[in-house]
């Protein structure tokens, strides 16, 4: 896809952005109409008087199939039909979120409208495609039973839970992976997660509320009609500082091996997903950002990968690195306004170069590293995290100057002269056989609190990423997502297949192990 230019946001840009953003006291926020835009309709507006006639449904809420357990162990000669109909349930809860957000003040009027015209022809969909995974695994295997109780989808109340899907209100101010607290005051309205691996705080005072009155900010809805919403951003000095490292043991592995790939000077997008829906056009359905690997695509193979072009200074790494663009919602087309993965999905605004990408990976506090196997693949963080629930969240947000406090489901508003920053860490512990597993999660894992592997799972070289941004400060940017996710921060994530030679590969577990930093 041609690059449009916008390496830097002008100074028009950040006076229209931070304009539309008025800070009160303690970090809070005036919930105007920061997303009006060219890309908004009068479709997404409330209708007169509707206002108040009950909860303003937000989203649809679907129960995620492909982290059930009856999909984790899909033999191998399944595998490629139950990912295409895994992405087929993906498209299927696309079209019908841009039916629900064009019939928003219908709904509104007439809840039994949305069952008719939206969910019950879901659910059928959804029946016939559960089937058709149950019928391919059975060929060769056990058929698994139970998918067609997951067929059922429910409209999400501003604020509220689906009945059958992520249900992620519960999850308000519950602890982290490694002991962070959501704050989740309001009920955890929007997870008031989570705290993740690097126990961080997820501020959550208003938990996030879903809403606005269409799903994107009080006076009409975000960009789109999908978000984000005022309340998704926090200004950064309010939080207090909260992360924590494990120490480094006796036996621990002290060193970095950084690898320098670029921000994507090139632009190499696409809405693909060839770890989760190898061999389907627009099986993100969000624009991703690509530095390494330049082969990268649906239709990728090892071999393809290994024979491709990089991004990387030094070309022993062939690894691909991918996550969602984030956009600046300033009103202005990207050159994807009217294409799959881009603005025909909800996802808007002018994509930004990031000013700085660091790709480093580390060593394990308890113990020696070992080598990575050439295509593994991981994913942290989880794309449907809003209507999954936190359980697989991972990624943090902070800015330049204040990466002492993260966050998990805010964006946050950084001070003038400091930047954006996204971080993903990865799973550092791997299954010692597996370089992917049914539900791309399963062959690797974190490493406990303690910075332990359990269960027989090995240590590898950790992953941090570290993705820089020069955007306007408060909201105003937003990264791509499902349409129906809305754009929340807690879905943000990263995926990387391992294409290092075998020598480079020694060289960074040398590297970690002997305590050593290198380039």
């Amino acid at each position: 896809m041609p690059r449009t230019s916008r390496k830097r946001s002008t100074l028009a840009n950040r006076a229209i952005v931070a304009s539309a953003a008025l800070l009160l006291g303690g970090g809070g926020l005036v919930a105007v109409n920061v997303y009006a835009s060219a890309g908004e309709g009068d479709s997404h507006r409330s209708a007169p008087g509707t206002q108040n006639a009950g909860q303003w449904m937000s989203t649809i809420d679907c129960p995620d199939v492909a982290t059930r357990d009856q999909l984790t162990n899909v033999p191998e000669a399944a595998r490629p039909e139950v990912d295409r109909n895994l992405a087929l349930i993906d498209s299927q809860i696309t079209e019908a979120y841009k039916r629900f957000a064009d019939e928003r003040a219908q709904i509104q009027r007439d809840p039994g409208f949305a069952d008719n015209a939206i969910l019950n022809p879901l659910k059928d969909k959804r029946a016939a495609t559960l089937e058709r995974i149950a019928l391919s695994i059975g060929r060769v295997a056990e058929r698994p039973q139970g998918l067609e109780g997951l067929a059922p989808c429910t409209l999400r109340a501003q604020g509220g839970q689906g009945q059958n899907g992520g249900q992620q209100g519960q999850n308000g101010g519950q602890q982290g992976q490694n002991g962070g607290q959501g704050n989740g005051q309001n009920g955890g309205q929007d997870q008031g997660q989570n705290g993740g691996q690097d126990g961080g705080q997820g501020d959550g005072q208003n938990g996030g509320q879903d809403g606005g009155q269409d799903g994107g900010g009080q006076n009409g809805g975000g960009q789109a009609g999908n978000g984000p919403e005022a309340s998704d951003f926090v200004d950064i000095t309010t939080v207090q500082p909260n992360v924590k490292k494990a120490r480094t043991a006796r036996g621990g592995s002290k060193g970095t091996f950084s690898t320098n790939c670029g921000v994507n000077e090139a632009g190499k997008f696409n809405s693909d997903n060839v770890i989760v829906a190898p061999g389907v056009s627009n099986g993100a359905h969000h624009m991703h950002d690509y530095v390494g690997n330049q082969a990268n695509d649906a239709f990728a193979t090892n071999d393809s990968l290994a024979a491709g072009e990089t991004s990387c200074r030094n070309q022993g790494d062939k690894s691909t690195y991918y996550w969602p663009v984030l956009r600046l919602q300033n009103g202005q087309n990207e050159a994807d306004a009217n294409a799959d993965g881009g603005g025909k999905e909800g996802n808007v605004g002018e994509i930004q170069t990031p000013s700085q990408v660091t790709l480093t990976f580390a060593g394990s506090p308890k113990s020696k590293v070992t080598a990575m196997p050439r295509f593994l693949r991981i994913i942290t963080g989880d794309a449907k995290a809003f209507t999954n629930g936190d359980a697989n969240a991972n990624a943090s947000w902070s800015c330049t100057g204040f990466e002492n406090r993260q966050l998990k489901d805010k964006y946050p508003i950084c001070p003038e002269g400091s930047q954006v920053v996204r971080s993903f860490k990865f799973q550092s512990c791997w299954d010692g056989q597996n370089v992917d597993s049914a539900n791309h999660r399963t062959h690797v894992a974190f490493a406990d609190q303690n910075g332990r592997c359990q269960n027989g799972f090995k240590a590898i070289p950790q992953l941090q990423q570290r993705v820089v941004y020069d955007v306007p400060p408060g909201p105003g940017f937003a990264v791509d997502s499902f349409p129906e996710q809305l754009h929340k921060p807690v879905t943000d994530h990263g995926d990387f297949i391992n294409v290092f030679d075998d020598n480079l590969m020694k060289k960074v577990v040398n590297c970690v192990n002997g305590g050593r930093t290198c380039k």
